[in-house]
Protein backbone atom coordinates (compact mmCIF):
# COMPACT_ATOMS: atom_id res chain seq x y z
CA UNK A 1 0.00 0.00 0.00
CA UNK A 2 1.75 3.08 -1.24
CA UNK A 3 -0.10 6.12 0.08
CA UNK A 4 0.85 9.43 -1.47
CA UNK A 5 1.10 12.77 0.32
CA UNK A 6 -2.08 13.85 -1.44
CA UNK A 7 -3.92 10.84 0.01
CA UNK A 8 -2.48 11.44 3.49
CA UNK A 9 -3.80 15.00 3.41
CA UNK A 10 -7.19 13.67 2.30
CA UNK A 11 -7.32 11.12 5.12
CA UNK A 12 -6.30 13.76 7.66
CA UNK A 13 -9.04 16.11 6.46
CA UNK A 14 -11.55 13.25 6.51
CA UNK A 15 -10.64 12.45 10.13
CA UNK A 16 -10.76 16.15 11.02
CA UNK A 17 -14.24 16.36 9.47
CA UNK A 18 -15.41 13.48 11.66
CA UNK A 19 -13.86 15.13 14.71
CA UNK A 20 -15.55 18.42 13.77
CA UNK A 21 -18.93 16.67 13.71
CA UNK A 22 -18.40 15.39 17.25
CA UNK A 23 -17.18 18.76 18.54
CA UNK A 24 -19.93 20.66 16.73
CA UNK A 25 -22.95 18.47 17.44
CA UNK A 26 -22.03 16.85 20.75
CA UNK A 27 -20.02 19.42 22.62
CA UNK A 28 -20.31 23.06 21.56
CA UNK A 29 -23.72 23.34 19.86
CA UNK A 30 -25.86 20.29 20.66
CA UNK A 31 -29.08 20.05 18.64
CA UNK A 32 -32.14 21.59 20.23
CA UNK A 33 -34.84 19.71 18.32
CA UNK A 34 -33.57 16.13 18.45
CA UNK A 35 -31.70 14.00 20.96
CA UNK A 36 -27.94 13.82 20.71
CA UNK A 37 -28.18 10.03 20.36
CA UNK A 38 -29.95 10.60 17.02
CA UNK A 39 -28.05 13.62 15.74
CA UNK A 40 -24.54 12.22 16.23
CA UNK A 41 -25.08 8.99 14.26
CA UNK A 42 -26.71 10.99 11.47
CA UNK A 43 -23.61 13.16 11.33
CA UNK A 44 -21.02 10.38 11.69
CA UNK A 45 -22.36 7.28 9.93
CA UNK A 46 -21.84 8.60 6.40
CA UNK A 47 -18.23 9.42 7.30
CA UNK A 48 -17.76 5.88 8.63
CA UNK A 49 -18.79 4.19 5.35
CA UNK A 50 -15.33 4.51 3.72
CA UNK A 51 -13.94 2.41 6.57
CA UNK A 52 -15.42 -0.58 4.75
CA UNK A 53 -12.59 -0.15 2.22
CA UNK A 54 -9.75 0.26 4.71
CA UNK A 55 -7.62 -2.27 2.81
CA UNK A 56 -7.85 -0.23 -0.39
CA UNK A 57 -6.95 3.38 0.56
CA UNK A 58 -7.64 4.90 -2.89
CA UNK A 59 -11.16 3.43 -2.89
CA UNK A 60 -11.80 4.53 0.68
CA UNK A 61 -10.67 8.04 -0.17
CA UNK A 62 -12.80 8.08 -3.33
CA UNK A 63 -15.88 7.13 -1.33
CA UNK A 64 -14.98 9.72 1.33
CA UNK A 65 -14.69 12.34 -1.40
CA UNK A 66 -18.14 11.51 -2.74
CA UNK A 67 -19.62 11.63 0.75
CA UNK A 68 -17.88 14.95 1.43
CA UNK A 69 -19.90 16.49 -1.40
CA UNK A 70 -22.92 16.22 0.90
CA UNK A 71 -20.97 17.70 3.81
CA UNK A 72 -19.95 20.57 1.55
CA UNK A 73 -23.62 21.23 0.75
CA UNK A 74 -24.51 20.96 4.44
CA UNK A 75 -21.80 23.46 5.33
CA UNK A 76 -22.98 25.94 2.72
CA UNK A 77 -26.59 25.65 3.93
CA UNK A 78 -25.59 26.04 7.58
CA UNK A 79 -23.30 28.98 6.87
CA UNK A 80 -26.16 30.73 5.10
CA UNK A 81 -29.02 29.81 7.45
CA UNK A 82 -27.51 29.69 10.95
CA UNK A 83 -25.28 32.63 11.90
CA UNK A 84 -24.44 31.04 15.27
CA UNK A 85 -22.96 28.01 13.51
CA UNK A 86 -21.24 29.87 10.67
CA UNK A 87 -17.68 29.27 11.90
CA UNK A 88 -18.21 25.50 12.17
CA UNK A 89 -19.93 25.47 8.78
CA UNK A 90 -17.02 27.28 7.13
CA UNK A 91 -14.57 24.81 8.68
CA UNK A 92 -16.76 21.98 7.37
CA UNK A 93 -16.69 23.53 3.88
CA UNK A 94 -12.90 23.88 3.96
CA UNK A 95 -12.34 20.29 5.13
CA UNK A 96 -14.73 18.93 2.51
CA UNK A 97 -12.95 20.94 -0.18
CA UNK A 98 -9.64 19.42 0.95
CA UNK A 99 -10.96 15.83 0.86
CA UNK A 100 -12.70 16.08 -2.53
CA UNK A 101 -9.64 16.83 -4.70
CA UNK A 102 -7.45 14.51 -2.58
CA UNK A 103 -9.31 11.54 -4.01
CA UNK A 104 -8.42 12.49 -7.57
CA UNK A 105 -5.83 10.24 -9.13
CA UNK A 106 -3.41 11.49 -11.69
CA UNK A 107 -3.32 9.34 -14.80
CA UNK A 108 -0.21 7.26 -15.22
CA UNK A 109 2.01 8.31 -18.07
CA UNK A 110 2.73 5.69 -20.64
CA UNK A 111 6.32 5.34 -21.63
CA UNK A 112 5.84 4.66 -25.30
CA UNK A 113 8.76 3.72 -27.47
CA UNK A 114 9.64 5.46 -30.71
CA UNK A 115 7.49 3.04 -32.74
CA UNK A 116 4.35 4.21 -30.93
CA UNK A 117 4.92 7.88 -31.74
CA UNK A 118 2.59 9.20 -34.47
CA UNK A 119 4.24 9.98 -37.78
CA UNK A 120 3.47 12.86 -40.07
CA UNK A 121 2.32 11.91 -43.60
CA UNK A 122 5.78 12.69 -45.06
CA UNK A 123 7.57 10.65 -42.41
CA UNK A 124 5.22 7.72 -42.91
CA UNK A 125 5.90 7.76 -46.67
CA UNK A 126 9.68 7.83 -46.13
CA UNK A 127 9.45 5.02 -43.60
CA UNK A 128 7.42 2.91 -46.06
CA UNK A 129 10.00 3.48 -48.80
CA UNK A 130 12.83 2.50 -46.47
CA UNK A 131 11.03 -0.74 -45.53
CA UNK A 132 10.33 -1.69 -49.14
CA UNK A 133 13.91 -0.91 -50.21
CA UNK A 134 15.47 -2.97 -47.45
Amino acid sequence: MNITVQQRIGFAAWAALALLQVIWHAWLLPPARMPLAVALPIALLPLALPLLYWRAPPRALLLAGMICLFYFCHGVAEAYAAPAERVFAIVEIVLAVVVIPACARRPKRRHAGPAAAPLSPGEAERSERARSAG
